[in-house]
Parts: C-alpha cells; sequence; structure tokens
C-alpha cells in the first residue's frame, strides 16, 4: 500500500526551548527540517524525559510543571490530559501503549502527614486516568516489567518481585498475586514473546556462594521450579538482555573491580540461556572490555563488539558460535535497523565519531564516515536512514543533528541553536514500512556546512605568535622578556627544549659525517688514540732538565689554558673589544666584567632592533655601552 505523509517519520526535538516536532521535506537533493505546524510546540525551559508508545499511538514528555499526554493521528497531535507531576524525571509506556508510567526522585517530608508519598504512578494513556501508585526507591530498575500482551506486569521493590495480574481494565493493580524474594541488590525481567511469560530473575551471591540467574515459567515462580539455572562468581551487577520472540536471554555480568588489574572498569564476561534449559558461556576471542551488545532483531542472531582498540565485532548464531567476524576497527558500539538487515558499527565517546554500515545479508561493508562529535544515534523506523546528533550535557557547543543514508551520503543537517538535549524518530506499528532493499548504488549528498577540527598542534594563547622556528629547525622565542627578570634568562623549559635540539643536531651532523666517506668509496681516517689518564700524582716535586718543578709547570699551563680559553669566548661573543691579558688579576677581573656587559648590551640591542619593548632598566644599561667602551680602552692602555 501506499503510504501517506502521515508515515514520513517526524523528528521530536527536546531541548532548552521546549518540546518539537519537525517534518522533513525533500529540496534541491537534500533534506530540510521544518517545524510541523500541526503540533503546538511546548515552550517550557525545563523539558526532563520525552517518550512515544511503542506503536506510536501516544507522546508523552514531562515539561517540569507537568507531564503532557497527546494522541497522535493523521491530523495532528491531539491533546488527552495533562497530569500532575512536576518532579517527574522518567516516563516509560508499556509494550501495548495501554499505560504510562512515571517516576520521580524519592523524598520525605516530615511535616506532612503521610511523609512517605508514593513516587511511581501508571496511568491508563487513552484517558489520561491514574490506576496505580507506588513508593519505588530504586533509580535503576524503576520501571514496571510487561509481558507482551500486558495481562502480568512484575515490579521490584526493595528486594522483593511484586506481581500484577489484571484483565484489559487494569482494576486489579492494586492486588498482588505473587510475590518473589531474595532479590536484594537483585534484578528482574519479563520476556516477551506468548503468554504465560517467562521469568528472569538474577539473584546476587552472598557469604561466598556463587551468583545465580534462574528462569521460571509464570505462574510458577518456587525456587525447586526454575525451568532453567546459571551460577557464576564474578558478578556485581548483571544485564538481562531477551530477543524479540522471548526464546533466547543474553547475560552480561560485570564486577566493580578488576584484581587482574588489566581493566580500570571491571570485569565483564557473557553467558546465554534458553527457556528450554539450554545455558552457556559465550567464548570471545580477544581480551579486553565488552563494549556493546545487541540483538538482531530477527532474533536469530547477535552482535558483540569487544577488546582493546582496534576493537573487534562478532556476530553469533543462537547456538553461540561465531557466525562472522567483522574486520577490526575503531568502534564501540552497535545499532541494527528495524528489520536487521543493516547495521551500524560507531565510535564514540572517547573515539572521533566513526561510523561503518554494513549489509548483514551478503556481509560487505557499505560505507566508512565520521561524524564527529556524536552523542546519539537512532535508526528510522523506514530502516534505510539514520540519526545522528550533538546533544547536551555531553558536549553543549555546536550542537545539532544529521540524517544519514545508509550509503554513507549526508542527506540533511540542522545546527541547532542553544542546548539540544534529545531527538527521537517519530514512532510506528510493527509492518507499517516494507524492508528496504540493499543497493550499492551511491546516494548524492550534501557536503557538511559543521567545520571540520583543526590538525595542528595545540598552541596555549599566551604563547601564539611568540614562537618561531629557525631555519635550522630550532625553535625560536620572540616573545619579550619579564619584566623583572635579568637580560637572557632562560626557563628551565626553554633550556631543555635547547638542549633537545642541539642534541638532535648533533645526532644528525654525525650521521652525515659517517655516510659521506661510505658513499664516496673513501675510506675513513683512524681513530685517533685514547688519551691514557695522568696517575694522580705521578710527576709530583720531579726536577725537569731546567730545574723546575712538574707541578708548577702543569700550574702554568693551566693558567695558559684557561686565558686562551677566556680569550677565545671573548672573542666570538664580541670581536670588537679584543684584549690580551694584562698579568694583573684585579686588572683582568675587571676587563671580564665590562665584557660580559657589552656582551649583553648587544643582545639588548638586537632585541630592540627587532621591536621588542625593553624595560627601564635594560634601555640604561644599554646606553651605558659608550662608557663602558671608554673604561675598557683605559684598562688596555694602563
Amino acid at each position: 500500500p501506499t503510504l501517506s505523509l502521515f508515515h514520513v517519520p517526524r523528528e521530536t526535538v527536546r531541548s532548552a526551548k521546549g518540546v518539537e516536532v519537525w517534518k522533513t521535506e525533500q529540496q534541491k537533493q537534500q533534506l530540510t527540517f521544518l517545524p510541523d505546524p500541526r503540533f503546538t510546540p511546548d515552550q517550557s525551559k525545563s523539558c526532563r524525559a520525552i517518550v512515544y508508545s511503542p506503536d506510536g499511538r501516544f507522546l508523552a514528555w514531562a515539561n517540569g510543571s507537568t507531564v503532557q499526554l497527546c494522541q497522535v493521528t493523521a491530523a495532528g497531535w491531539k491533546p488527552i490530559a495533562s497530569l500532575p507531576r512536576p518532579k517527574a524525571c522518567h516516563l516509560r509506556f508499556s509494550p501495548l501503549g495501554s499505560f504510562l508510567m512515571t517516576w520521580e526522585v524519592y523524598t520525605e517530608n516530615p511535616h506532612e502527614t503521610p511523609k512517605e508519598k508514593p513516587n511511581l504512578f501508571i496511568y491508563r494513556a487513552a484517558t489520561g486516568e491514574e490506576v496505580y501508585s507506588i513508593i519505588q526507591k530504586r533509580h535503576q530498575d524503576w520501571q514496571m516489567h510487561w509481558s507482551c500482551d500486558e495481562s502480568i506486569a512484575a515490579l521490584l521493590v526493595g528486594g522483593e518481585a511484586l506481581f500484577y495480574d489484571h484483565g484489559p481494565t487494569g482494576t486489579s493493580f492494586g492486588q498482588v498475586v505473587k510475590r518473589f524474594g531474595g532479590l536484594r541488590n537483585g534484578g528482574l525481567s519479563v520476556a516477551p514473546g506468548p503468554s504465560p511469560p517467562h521469568i528472569g530473575v538474577y539473584m546476587p551471591g552472598t557469604k561466598g556462594a556463587p551468583s545465580m540467574c534462574r528462569l521460571f515459567k509464570y505462574p510458577n515462580l518456587e525456587l525447586n521450579q526454575p525451568v532453567a539455572s546459571k551460577s557464576f562468581f564474578q558478578a556485581d551487577k548483571v544485564d538481562m538482555m531477551w530477543n524479540r520472540k522471548g526464546t533466547g536471554l543474553i547475560l552480561m555480568t560485570s564486577t566493580d573491580v578488576d584484581t587482574t588489574g588489566v581493566s580500570y572498569y571491571g570485569k565483564q564476561a557473557l553467558h546465554y540461556m534458553t527457556p528450554k534449559g539450554d545455558s552457556c558461556g559465550i567464548q570471545l576471542k580477544a581480551e579486553g572490555p565488552i563494549h556493546d551488545v545487541a540483538w538482531s532483531p530477527k532474533s536469530t542472531e547477535f552482535c558483540v563488539v569487544y577488546g582493546f582498540m582496534p576493537a573487534r565485532a562478532t556476530l553469533f548464531n543462537l547456538k553461540c558460535d561465531a557466525v562472522y567476524d567483522f574486520e577490526p576497527d575503531n568502534r564501540n558500539s552497535v545499532f541494527f535497523n528495524d528489520f536487521g538487515n543493516l547495521v551500524v558499527f560507531g565510535g564514540f565517546g572517547n573515539l572521533p565519531g566513526y561510523i561503518e554500515t554494513w549489509d548483514l545479508v551478503r556481509r560487505k561493508k557499505l560505507a566508512n564516515f565520521k561524524a564527529p562529535d556524536t552523542t546519539l544515534l537512532e535508526w528510522n523506523p523506514a530502516g534505510d536512514t539514520f540519526l545522528t546528533a550533538t546533544t547536551a550535557p555531553r558536549l553543549r557547543m555546536s550542537n545539532g543533528f544529521k540524517v544519514w543514508h545508509y550509503s554513507g551520503a549526508l542527506l540533511g543537517e540542522y545546527s541547532w541553536a542553544g542546548e539540544l538535549l534529545e531527538v527521537i524518530w517519530q514512532k510506528y506499528p510493527t509492518g507499517t514500512f516494507k524492508q528496504p532493499a540493499i543497493s550499492d548504488e551511491k546516494v548524492a549528498g550534501i557536503v557538511s556546512a559543521t567545520p571540520v577540527a583543526s590538525k595542528q598542534k595545540y598552541i596555549p594563547p599566551g604563547a601564539r605568535n611568540s614562537v618561531a622556528v629557525s631555519a635550522s629547525g630550532e625553535t625560536v622565542d620572540l616573545r619579550p622578556p619579564i619584566p623583572g627578570l635579568p637580560p637572557g634568562y632562560r626557563s628551565s623549559v626553554q633550556i631543555k627544549n635547547s638542549k633537545k635540539s642541539k642534541k638532535a643536531a648533533a645526532a644528525a651532523a654525525a650521521k652525515a659525517s659517517t655516510a659521506t666517506p661510505a658513499a664516496g668509496g673513501e675510506s675513513s681516517s683512524p681513530p685517533e688514540p685514547k688519551k691514557q689518564p695522568a696517575k694522580k700524582n705521578a710527576a709530583k716535586n720531579l726536577p725537569t732538565e731546567n730545574g723546575d718543578l712538574a707541578n708548577g709547570n702543569v700550574t702554568q699551563a693551566k693558567q695558559s689554558d684557561t686565558t686562551t680559553t677566556t680569550t677565545s669566548s671573548n672573542s666570538n661573543s664580541s670581536s670588537l673589544h679584543k684584549v690580551t691579558p694584562t698579568g694583573d688579576p684585579a686588572k683582568d677581573k675587571k676587563i671580564k666584567t665590562i665584557q660580559k656587559k657589552l656582551k649583553d648590551i648587544k643582545v639588548l640591542k638586537e632585541k630592540h632592533e627587532r621591536g621588542e619593548t625593553l624595560v627601564q632598566t635594560q634601555i640604561i644599561k644599554m646606553n651605558s655601552e659608550a662608557e663602558l667602551i671608554k673604561e675598557l680602552e683605559a684598562l688596555k692602555v694602563a
């Protein structure tokens, strides 16, 4: 059947401005996003949650003062009720969309009677009527678990699972028909599929006993009547993941601390159970963390992303046999479309937004591209496009969303002014869309207007426009001297970098000098013999031919070497003022002091010629050059 415009999925946006619904239009080979005039935007600036019912019939959102509930029809979004839940922060619909659950943080007020008030409420979606409320102090796993036909509901309160058996009217919500204890810090999960459903419970181990996960067939919930059981020691937390048909259950166990020290986040493992009584461990082919696990909507296979980067991804069948290994890549998440024929691998979080799409029918990679700063990814219900978004509070800059084709083409983007909190697709009943045919044909897309991050080395703002690279490759600091520091002062970092540059230059020169003779075919000269260290006091007080003591000659030689070195150093630093030693130690000391001052003045004059700003003391010192030269000449004449 031909789909109407109503069956073109809308994007529902939650932001700091409120709640809006946007429609998509095709203009000049690209998608344009416009507000849907059939939806009245909610201008509240503290919207905390937004959710569609699984079949798309209802939309609910919490705006900080009430919970708004409306019905979605071809004519638009029709308001149903405004629920008085100003503190609601989590919303969830039942599987058939008949009931809406709201949860708010539990608080007590000793000045009110009663001081304990319910914080979990259940409303009938069609009318907004409240049908049940209870105190639920748990933040994780707060919601009520339902069977697919909504005939059975289960809620984990404290360490006990409460079961409710009700009819279409929901009048028996207040009556608990079954209880299951011993689940403090444990978990509860109701399997999808035909009723009566299977119930999965996780019971943490105590006093050295192993933790255990058991499957029961409702209503047989006695401890001695499980249909399957799996025990494990290393488990502080267990996530239970059913496939859509309820024929397989994946258990991901994790510990808070890894005693081996391999991972900072603890140790993880995967186990598999079935209602038929089978259970086994899922063997992975590489060490490292388990990044993500997802069931295919076909319920016949599941994918695991695991290992150190580049991470591996493996497809398993219902026997936990690896049927396909995807090539290693930088990824940490996996997303199936609603038909199970396409899968997207993403590298988000601490990875720069790598995305790859695969055709699962042909086991073929279709595209590989980047969507930087992605914090959210969701498939379109039609199954051929998906949405990526940059949202707050994960990132508060450059918020917006993009729509991609599975071939990697960017179809449209929208930059959001302000903080974008969440973007979700409009939901539809199962069977509304047909499975898309996968083609290798490339779809024409647009070029993203989002600026690409620079790949240049980061330079702090205080160091910008102050560093240059000389012809020899050495870094030169162009910043003016810090007031109050002596001329020529260098920090420890500058000295360290200078030493590194000199070592690198010396190593390069040595390499070049050793390579040149070999290239010309000439033999290198033999190395000079090493000088033998003089024996201590070997020639002490021994007379020579002229009657002098050897020790005295050594002293004179040392003085001569020192004088030569000083003269050579001074001649290199200031060739205009060459002087010879006078023989008077006092005069020689004054000459050295004046020569050092003249050398510093030369450095200051070079800085002044480059346009650098000099402090007052440096200017006074630079102006005293003539007096110093005159004093030096007088000492030389004397």
